[in-house]
């Protein structure tokens, strides 16, 4: 068994939030169905508190750290691309960051979506940034990634199956 989590903020304040996509992306898992042995979920708790209801999940279901899958927005990835790796994520990310410590590792999956779009004058912060709500124009260029992303996931759960 396997659990994909996807990382955001509750609530419709933040439903289109750059921070949202891991919402995102288990929203069109679920639209568009997923393999069997898989749990996908979406946190239900601020960004900032992913760790403990991370954790809750992997001692519900009795997992290792390496069945847990991880959607999250990051800064460190261009707008458009995306890299699924194990133990690696950005430096500063307090979702995962949180999910770090309560796991006492890195030893997960993630799936990094790059929501970085800003112009190089007038920056605004990182933190500022992530709250913010994706344009029109950035919602088709994320749309067509998180296509991707989906039939990508069917590929390699189906194939370790």
């Amino acid at each position: 068994m396997k659990v994909i989590v996807g990382l955001g903020n509750p609530g419709k304040k933040y439903r289109n939030n750059r921070h949202n996509v891991g919402h995102m992306v288990v929203d069109s898992l679920l639209e568009k169905g997923f393999p069997k042995n898989l749990v996908v979920k979406k946190t239900g708790v601020f960004m900032n508190e992913s760790g403990k209801y991370v954790k809750n999940l992997i001692d519900r279901f009795k997992l290792d750290t390496p069945s847990l899958w991880v959607i999250h927005d990051d800064l460190d990835i261009a707008l458009g691309n995306y890299k699924i790796q194990k133990g690696k994520g950005p430096k500063e990310h307090k979702g995962i960051l949180s999910i770090e410590e309560k796991l006492g590792g890195n030893n997960f999956w993630r799936i990094r979506i790059g929501v970085e779009n800003r112009s190089s004058e007038k920056r605004i912060s990182g933190e500022s940034y992530v709250l913010q709500n994706f344009n029109e124009e950035e919602l088709d260029i994320l749309h067509s990634v998180i296509n991707n992303i989906v039939g990508e996931i069917h590929d390699r759960l189906a194939s370790s199956n």
